[in-house]
């Protein structure tokens, strides 16, 4: 008898060379990215029909959270000088490219809406600059999701289907969060509503995620990254259900709702980063599924 095979490497090296972005860094940087466009696009539909008070306090979320994301993005470089530095030329082929100049587009319309909302002053041009942040809202949530697919981390990798609707799911619901946090129960209307929606495309875009990636999606499952996800669908499931239940009549209710929606959001960013790193330094996640795919192949073609 054969015994089953142990995947390694040469000297006990993984097969890929491990992820080096910090995780607080760039995980926070997946969510505050994610929190900011969902709340430009939240705050365009809060204003358009009415519910001012939901608005202003997402436009100014919207630019904290973009600027932190900033923040933490530079942080994670090293130096400012090399994000400017990704603004040197466009490379429609590169997400980081691509990503940098829609950062840049981006951080001075919110601003703009913001100092807007906040003063009072030149409505017309808030209102123009957050249209614009509402339209690149949401490429600003998911454009990091194809940002860490292009890469050969496995389970980013062979996530690269599903993981654009996990992360605007995502996105909605953490702007969701914000808005039953900051607006008064009156007003919490939208928020309630797109708290439904972001959770239904959340768990729903995850769950069919890890189903069809199988063995890559074990990461997700066990350790840290495991507990994270765990928690991230609770978290938003208890969100929303405070959302709909008593939300817009109890304002205890509604900021806890809030709450819950923001931590599951952020849950679950952490839990995919790590999870991929996770698959990085394990041969197996790298080796079986590259064999399974050529298996498949040969079926096909005898």
């Amino acid at each position: 008898m054969v015994p089953p095979a142990e995947f390694g490497s040469y000297y006990g090296r993984p097969v890929l060379k491990r992820p080096v972005w910090k995780p607080l860094d760039i995980a926070g940087y997946l969510f505050l990215g994610g929190l900011a466009g969902g709340s430009s696009v939240l705050a365009a539909g809060a204003g358009a029909s009415g519910h001012g008070a939901l608005a202003r306090p997402l436009q100014v979320g919207a630019f904290g959270a973009i600027s932190l994301s900033l923040v933490a993005l530079v942080h994670d470089l090293g130096r400012p000088g090399r994000f400017l530095n990704m603004l040197r030329v466009v490379k429609p082929t590169s997400p980081m490219s691509i990503g940098s100049w829609l950062l840049s587009g981006y951080a001075p319309l919110a601003g703009t809406a913001a100092a807007s909302a906040l003063s009072g002053r030149l409505p017309r041009v808030g209102r123009a600059a957050g249209a614009g942040a509402a339209l690149l809202g949401p490429a600003v949530c998911t454009y990091t999701a194809v940002l860490i697919s292009d890469t050969a981390v496995p389970t980013w990798h062979d996530g690269h289907r599903e993981l654009p609707f996990v992360f605007g799911g995502s996105a909605v619901s953490a702007a969701a969060g914000l808005g039953l946090l900051a607006a008064p129960v009156a007003q919490n209307g939208p928020a309630r509503r797109a708290a439904a929606f972001g959770a239904a495309l959340e768990i729903g875009a995850t769950r069919l995620m890890t189903r069809r990636l199988g063995l890559s999606a074990e990461p997700l499952h066990t350790g840290r990254p495991g507990r994270l996800m765990r928690a991230a669908e609770l978290l938003t499931g208890l969100g929303t259900a405070l959302a709909l239940g008593a939300g817009h009549r109890d304002r205890r209710v509604a900021a806890a709702a809030g709450a819950a929606l923001l931590a599951g959001s952020a849950a679950l960013r952490f839990g995919v980063f790590l999870g991929g790193v996770r698959s990085a330094e394990d041969p197996k996640y790298t080796v079986l599924p590259q064999r399974e795919r050529l298996v498949a192949e040969h079926r096909a073609a005898g």
